[in-house]
């Protein structure tokens, strides 16, 4: 429908409540002093300076460019929409019925605006010359227009994420929320698109509240991953360290800026010998040229037969003290250099005397890496402080917002609450969800992620206390550029396993590891980094600031850990229905525990007239029991009495309320029970006791009774879990 608009004042290209605003000032946004402040009337926002955005917004979505709209009444509708959004504490803004009660950040009136760009050149497109013509069928249209994919011949070739599609629904939104503020053009007062439904409704936006979106890193992928990531940091760290210091070194005396330099007009014959004798006297080779100069040689004419085409003559210029190598030197100096080249020859600048490690999979010792032309090493630096991103981000939990928040000098002093107990603490900001400016915080982490911090502060260029550490980051650029070194032949020759294809960013590493708190404590991650010590990091950090960055990934993993418990208990009843039956100490009162819900669930037994058996229904008779379970290595702890957990009374604190996993003894202990889930881990253990047992010596008697005690227990375990396993088959054939 169309409807009329009501009486507007006469536009005269001012703002009717925002003339002359100084927007920072509305916004409350502090500026450095000196610094230019934007006004209303400008057409160009630029926020660049503001203090205390977070790194990670990027510079483009600092300045809002508002010339983008083409009409200049819409343009003026643009920056009054923006400037409410900003400032709706304003008192032309906070009476407003609909308007936001709390300023929307940067990034979402950046997001804001760009699509009122959109919606507007889609209305010039179509004709529409005034706001007051916007009706429910446009605001259809338009939101049709945003919603799927187009070929080039007009074919729908697919459909828009729904984040696309709720900024096309939410700008409609927008100038019906705030039509009252605008001078120059307002919608129709009566205009309700969607039945005033949120955006959010109308782009039909899942609600997050039955599942993540964000799927953690596959199992193929974060294995070889850490591993390299690991790999790189500990090992190569320290070397990576020194060749980047050699490679500020080189530009600064290779630089045609270099202090000391000359310019000369005649061959410097002179200076030549004396630095080619240096190099032969040292048995040094000469500097080679990179590849892509090389290229441009044999363009420009050279023979690639010429003993002199991969010399770097404007290196060895510069160490003689001349500014340029000039190319009509050449004939007077080709002699020297031929000699030269015969006589040491030439080779890559970096790292010609590199270090020997053992490489990844311990097969052999080699040099930490071979000759390097500059912008290979610059990139070999690059890729260690990429793996010390990988390292932080996959072992802590850090945001990308976090991560670049972290600073030179975050590495907090080491502390000691215990003897032999270290805790290690890194300090950084979150920003998510804070006020402008982000809230200090500091994460307790492992050792691992502590001593990444380290050589990524050496790599720094800029060694004070304050600047940042890692800077805001394309994470997506920087790990494809690390697996491809991964699986070049430079990382097949250090041992590193190949990383596969697979989507990995810093959501996916977070929720990896969120899961594998919860779910796997001896999974994937714990082959490198031990899942116990990062879930006490955590807590750790919780503890040490309960409304800091920790508390909100414990409060997920948690989260995970309960669903994990009730789908364990789920398929535990499950097997029990099947006849598989758990073995150990707890298996009799846990059967017992599942008869009885099993009695609940039979119509003969109820007593109600409607029986229940649907998993929901299964899962709320089970939830109680879900709540006291806790995984061992290769047991079930059912944790309902903590006078009878033997690991308390073990350690002498029976009043506790959670079990020691760490010193469980299940095979004796009342509350534990063993699944054919754990089979394998007892089968496996039994086996290498077997193998131990068989290479003692005969005069080792007390390890051998030892060992052959633990081997004894190990196979009466998997007897009784396959024993178990069988019974009630037996007995229902």
């Amino acid at each position: 429908m169309t409807t009329a608009l009501a009486t507007a004042p006469a536009f005269d290209g001012r703002s009717a409540v925002f003339a002359d605003a100084d927007v920072c000032r509305e916004a409350g946004f502090t500026l450095p002093e000196g610094v230019s402040r934007p006004v209303f009337e400008d057409d160009i926002w630029d926020f660049t300076d503001v203090v205390g955005l977070p790194v990670q917004l990027a510079l483009c979505t600092r300045r809002f460019d508002f010339t983008n709209i083409t009409d200049a009444r819409w343009r003026l509708v643009g920056k009054e929409l923006v400037l409410a959004m900003l400032a709706p504490r304003h008192p032309a803004v906070a009476p407003l019925p609909r308007a936001h009660r709390t300023a929307l950040h940067l990034r979402s009136c950046a997001g804001r605006l760009d699509e009122l760009v959109w919606f507007c050149r889609w209305l010039s497109e179509h004709g529409v010359s005034s706001l007051a013509q916007v009706d429910t069928r446009i605001c259809d249209a338009y939101l049709a227009h945003r919603r799927y994919v187009l070929d080039e011949h007009g074919a729908v070739v697919g459909e828009q994420s729904p984040g696309t599609r709720r900024r096309a629904a939410q700008v409609a939104v927008d100038l019906v929320n705030y039509g009252e503020l605008f001078t120059a053009d307002r919608v129709p007062a009566d205009l309700r698109p969607w039945g005033g439904a949120t955006a959010s409704a109308v782009a039909e936006m899942p609600c997050g509240r039955t599942e993540n979106k964000t799927q953690p890193v596959d199992d193929a992928v974060m294995q070889p991953m850490l591993a390299a990531a690991l790999f790189l940091v500990s090992t190569l760290g320290p070397h990576a360290v020194e060749l980047a210091r050699q490679i500020r070194e080189a530009d600064r005396l290779s630089t045609r800026k270099a202090p000391g330099l000359r310019s000369v007009h005649v061959a410097p014959v002179a200076e030549f010998t004396e630095l080619l004798s240096e190099y032969s006297d040292t048995c040094t080779p000469l500097p080679m040229l990179a590849d892509h100069h090389v290229a441009d040689r044999l363009a420009s004419g050279w023979s690639p037969d010429d003993p002199l085409l991969t010399v770097a003559t404007g290196v060895l210029a510069r160490q003689a003290g001349i500014t340029q190598f000039e190319a009509r030197w050449m004939h007077r100096l080709r002699g020297p250099l031929e000699d030269a080249v015969a006589s040491v020859g030439v080779k890559e600048v970096f790292a010609r005397k590199a270090v020997a490690v053992t490489t990844a999979d311990t097969s052999s010792v080699l040099p930490w890496t071979l000759p390097l032309h500059r912008l290979q090493a610059v990139a070999l630096v690059g890729i260690v402080r990429t793996a010390a991103m990988i390292v932080l981000a996959t072992a802590s939990g850090m945001r990308a917002s976090e991560l670049m928040e972290l600073r030179i000098g975050c590495r907090r002093p080491l502390e000691e609450p215990a003897p032999g107990l270290t805790r290690y603490r890194l300090a950084s900001k979150i920003v998510k969800g804070q006020p402008l400016g982000g809230t200090d915080d500091e994460w307790v982490v492992i050792e691992p992620v502590y001593r990444a911090v380290e050589p990524a502060e050496d790599l720094h260029d800029d060694h004070r206390d304050g600047a940042l550490l890692f800077g805001r980051f394309a994470f997506s650029v920087r790990y494809k550029w690390f697996r491809n070194w991964v699986n070049s032949p430079a990382g097949h020759r250090l041992g590193l396993a190949p990383i596969p294809d697979g989507q990995v960013n810093l959501r996916r590493l977070r929720r990896t590891l969120a899961l594998e708190m919860a779910y796997r404590p001896g999974g994937v991650l714990a082959s490198k980094l031990h899942l116990r010590h990062i879930a006490v990091a955590t807590t750790e950090g919780y503890a040490f600031r309960p409304g800091g960055a920790q508390a909100e990934l414990l409060a997920e993993v948690n989260k995970h850990e309960s669903d994990r418990n009730l789908d364990l208990v789920l398929t535990e009843f499950r097997n029990y229905q099947q006849g598989i039956l758990p073995a150990g100490p707890g298996a009799r009162s846990l059967t017992e525990f599942f008869a009885s819900i099993d009695e609940k669930l039979e119509p003969a037994a109820a007593t109600a007239p409607k029986t229940q058996r649907s998993d929901r229904d299964v899962l709320n008779l089970l939830t109680k029991r879900a709540k006291v379970l806790h995984l061992g290595p290769a047991n079930y702890c059912w944790f309902t009495d903590p006078s009878r957990a033997l690991c308390l009374k073990l350690a002498g604190t029976p009043t506790a309320d959670r079990p020691l996993i760490g010193m469980c003894d299940s095979a004796r202990c009342p509350q534990a029970t063993h699944h054919p889930c754990h089979r394998p881990v007892w089968a496996d253990h039994a086996e290498r006791t077997e193998t131990f047992l068989g290479q003692l010596g005969t005069t080792r008697k007390t390890e051998r009774t030892r060992l052959q005690a633990d081997y004894d227990r190990a196979l009466r375990v998997v007897a009784e879990i396959d024993a178990a396993r069988n019974t009630m088959n037996e007995e229902s054939a």
